[in-house]
This record gives structure tokens, C-alpha cells and sequence, in this order.
């Protein structure tokens, strides 16, 4: 059921500001990049446990490991990726399927990005045919996604006005409908919770959520303890929203690496950044410097205290 709680306007409400370029970083020239080098293959352990992962928007049977971040992305030279446990959302983000190299990000509506000198990668996941699926959208999409090949049961999001919106009642009947600054009790059909019934579920999660909403859901933590999973994200109209796939760490420094993917404004298909901040070596890799008061991505620059978790 419905918790009421207090309202907000109807424009934050939307979630439609959720990404914007008031606080983004400069515009970045295009900078040629030598692709990452393919990753050494997992040992035999890794690469079962990576079969086991399933990615429910994919054909049954497409999926392959070949085509995978933690394939496309070996980690920088003295660096090995921090362990994560078969199962977690970790392991599953480090094994999200790609598109093919060289393959360019398109809006929601099929039109080209501008730019596309920030990316060094597509993930194989569809950005939907509304402008809705942007930045703190695309988060809670592979969060939910994850959730959703474990337990159906678990996906809940809230709305910028604080209503926690479950799946399960969700499917099960009771829907919700905004009037004005107000958000209602609404019945709908009982569906299964099939993954169609599921993508609906999340396109009005996307209409009224944002980066203002998943913020307040999420723990702050240290930038040095930054793990797969985490979220880079500023709150707010305009806000942004990154979410690190994956991390690295050197063996002697003990620096970490991350793996960066983001959406934007428009809604287009998530992709992992490129480093264009002066360390093009890195490829797609960013380093963590715990002692900067800023961390620089392509399109926005956030705060260290921005690092939030699941």
C-alpha cells in the first residue's frame, strides 16, 4: 500500500531534471584514445560463476562472456580487480554485456550523442523509446535488473515525493496516479511479474524518480573505499548520477582504478566512459585520488563526498 508522505512540486515530481550541465564539467575536445587491450581471460571458477550471471533484457542464449566488460576492460598495468563475491552486484555489473568495439551511443530515439569522443563503450541494453531512461534512471535500471534475476520480490524505488514504490504491489494491483503535487492509491490489472510487466513497472519509476530521489536512498561512503556498485551522484535539478562498474586496485600503491557508466540528458544507451581528464593511458580507467576535493568525469565534475551506496 501507499505510504503518503510529503509533497513536493510537480516539476521535481516528474524527475524529468534529473540531468542537466549547470555544474557539468567543460566541454571535452576530441582526444585520440588507444583502446583498452582485452582483459586476460577468468580462471575457470570466475568464468563459471559469470555464466551463471543472467541479464533478462537479452535473447536467451546471446549472452557470452567474450563481450563483456571485465573482457573489453583489463585493468591498468600493476593493478589487479578488488574481489567481489559470485552473486553480488559487483560481480554482475564486471560481467554486463557490450555492444562491439566502435559501436556509438545513440539517444533514445536513435539520433547520435553529442559528443562522442567521451565514451569507450556501449552496453547491450535497450534506452528505451521515451526520453526517460537518463542518468539516475540508468542506475536504478541495473539495479533493479539485478534484483530482478534474483528475487522480483526485493525491486523497490522511491518517487521524488518519498512514496516507496514496490514491484511486487506493483504487479499484484496496486498502482499509483499523480494528481497535481499528489500521489494517489490507483488500482491496476494483476499481471505476472514477467520482465515486459517488469519494464513498464520501471518507465514510471523513471517518470517521477530522479537523482534527487535515489540519493536519499543511498549511504554515503568514503571515496577510498569506493567498491563495484557504488554511485557517484549529485542531487538535485540539475543533478547527475555515474555508477562505477567496476574497480582496481595497485598491487604496491594500493591507488584504485575505476570503471565508470553512465546515461545523460537525453535519455540514451549507457555507456562506460572514456578518461579524457589528461591520462588518456588509462583508457577507460579513472584514478582515485581520496585527497582531491573533486572527481572529474567527462560531463560532470562531482564532489568526493558524492560517492553513495546500495
Amino acid at each position: 500500500m501507499l505510504l503518503m508522505r510529503a509533497f513536493v512540486p510537480s516539476a521535481l515530481l516528474m524527475g524529468v531534471l534529473a540531468c542537466g550541465s549547470t555544474e557539468s564539467a567543460p566541454a571535452v575536445e576530441a582526444a585520440s584514445v588507444p583502446p583498452s587491450q582485452p582483459a586476460a581471460s577468468p580462471n575457470a571458477t570466475d568464468a563459471a560463476a559469470a555464466a551463471a550471471n543472467r541479464y533478462a533484457w537479452l535473447p536467451e542464449g546471446t549472452y557470452t562472456a567474450k563481450q563483456s566488460v571485465a573482457h573489453r576492460f583489463a585493468p591498468p598495468a600493476g593493478c589487479q580487480r578488488v574481489a567481489v563475491a559470485p552473486g553480488s552486484f559487483g560481480h554482475w555489473l564486471r560481467y554486463l554485456p557490450l555492444l562491439p568495439a566502435g559501436t556509438p551511443v545513440k539517444l533514445y530515439n536513435g539520433q547520435l550523442k553529442d559528443p562522442q569522443n567521451v565514451h569507450a563503450a556501449v552496453l547491450n541494453i535497450d534506452a528505451g523509446t521515451r526520453d526517460l531512461q537518463q542518468c539516475a534512471d540508468a542506475v536504478i535500471r541495473l539495479r533493479a535488473e539485478y534484483q530482478f534475476t534474483h528475487n522480483p520480490a526485493q525491486v523497490h524505488f522511491q518517487l521524488t515525493s518519498g512514496h516507496d514504490i514496490r514491484f511486487e504491489d506493483w504487479y499484484g494491483g496496486q498502482g499509483f496516479r499523480v494528481s497535481g503535487d499528489e500521489v494517489l492509491p490507483a488500482p491496476r490489472p494483476v499481471e505476472k511479474p514477467t520482465h515486459t510487466v517488469f519494464r513498464r513497472y520501471l518507465d514510471q519509476i523513471f517518470t517521477y524518480a530522479g537523482t534527487l530521489s535515489l540519493s536519499r536512498e543511498l549511504t554515503p561512503v568514503p571515496l577510498a573505499e569506493v567498491q563495484p556498485g557504488d554511485v557517484l551522484i549529485r542531487g538535485g535539478s540539475p543533478g547527475h548520477a555515474v555508477l562505477v562498474l567496476d574497480v582496481a586496485q595497485h598491487g604496491s600503491t594500493g591507488r584504485r582504478y575505476v570503471l565508470l557508466a553512465q546515461s545523460y540528458m537525453p535519455a540514451q544507451q549507457m555507456h562506460v566512459l572514456r578518461n579524457v581528464w589528461g591520462e588518456a593511458a588509462l583508457g577507460a580507467w579513472f584514478a582515485v585520488n581520496p585527497q582531491e576535493a573533486r572527481f572529474s568525469t567527462p560531463e560532470w565534475t562531482f564532489a568526493r563526498e558524492d560517492l553513495k551506496r546500495f
